[in-house]
């Protein structure tokens, strides 16, 4: 929805400000924005943008179809120099979910995985390649911390010829294995598909695939790609991660491959069984008053 209100300019008090019939009253990073709608009481995120370069920042809004698991604009407002670009209220990223969890049972991981793979296909299809994969770009739309919504778009490649992409774009715990190689050019598809299977890994455990106190040491464990699978996780997620992260790009499943692994049709296993594997069984009673 898009709107603008050239006629009146955004009022500031002392603690907020008015832009239409929102109120931006906390930012939470630079120039976004926690808002509350005056009418609804919604609450919503607001990010700002120079009026000279928003249209071309959110681009790829315009070029991708709306998803669930896609964070779209709710409404953008046009003032006289700078725009205002809402969006759903989250409620915390995937990232500090699992770390505060320290991993997640395979029923929960199930879920959420196949949201997070469910957008990137969406991306992939629509010639979207993300530079910057990671936990931390995927927000929880309720309360209940069940549905997912990838919530930044700001680094991409939009496919023309093909996905080649070259350079090192993601965090260093997600960078795929190619990315490594000097002056190398390589499928921006299976990068992203490498760094959904660390993204797997970690929810999952807790901790990431690859890891090392120094960078060197780092790349030189996601070159080799070895990594530990416990023997606690089912036969079929074991055999999803082994299929992401292969050190050949093209040996890789694609996204939309990812979505129909029979990992996604099984039951797996249950969140008693998953604790009772990593606590004893005193560690499970109340304490006495």
């Amino acid at each position: 929805m898009l709107s603008s209100f050239a006629s009146t300019k955004a009022s500031r008090g002392s603690h907020d400000i008015r832009v239409g019939e929102n109120v931006l009253h906390e930012e939470v990073a630079e120039n976004v924005f926690k808002a509350v709608n005056l009418h609804s009481g919604k609450h919503l995120l607001c990010k700002v943008f120079p009026i000279s370069r928003y249209a071309q920042s959110l681009a790829v809004y315009s070029h991708l179809p709306v998803q669930p698991n896609l964070h779209h604009p709710f409404e953008i407002i046009l003032g006289h120099s700078t725009a205002y670009v809402f969006f759903e209220h989250t409620y915390g990223n995937v990232y500090r979910y699992v770390q505060s969890s320290k991993g997640l049972c395979e029923d929960e991981a199930l879920r959420l995985f196949h949201q997070i793979v469910s957008a990137v296909a969406h991306c992939h299809n629509n010639g979207v390649v993300l530079h910057s994969l990671k936990m931390k770009h995927f927000a929880f739309k309720n309360e209940e911390r069940t549905q997912l919504a990838l919530c930044t778009l700001k680094d991409i490649y939009m496919i023309e010829k093909d996905d080649t992409v070259s350079g090192k774009h993601s965090c260093p715990v997600y960078i795929s294995p190619e990315s490594l190689q000097p002056e190398s050019s390589y499928s921006g598809k299976a990068s992203n598909v490498w760094a959904l299977g660390v993204i797997l890994y970690t929810i999952l455990l807790g901790c990431y695939p690859f890891s090392h106190t120094k960078l060197n040491g780092l790349y030189s464990k996601i070159q080799k790609c070895k990594f530990i699978l416990p023997e606690l996780l089912s036969p079929k997620v074991r055999c999803l991660i082994c299929s992401i992260l292969r050190l050949d790009p093209s040996e890789r499943l694609t996204a939309e491959e990812i979505l129909s692994h029979p990992w996604f049709s099984s039951t797996s296993y249950s969140q008693y069984m998953w604790r009772k594997m990593f606590y004893k069984d005193e560690d499970q009673k109340v304490p006495s008053l």
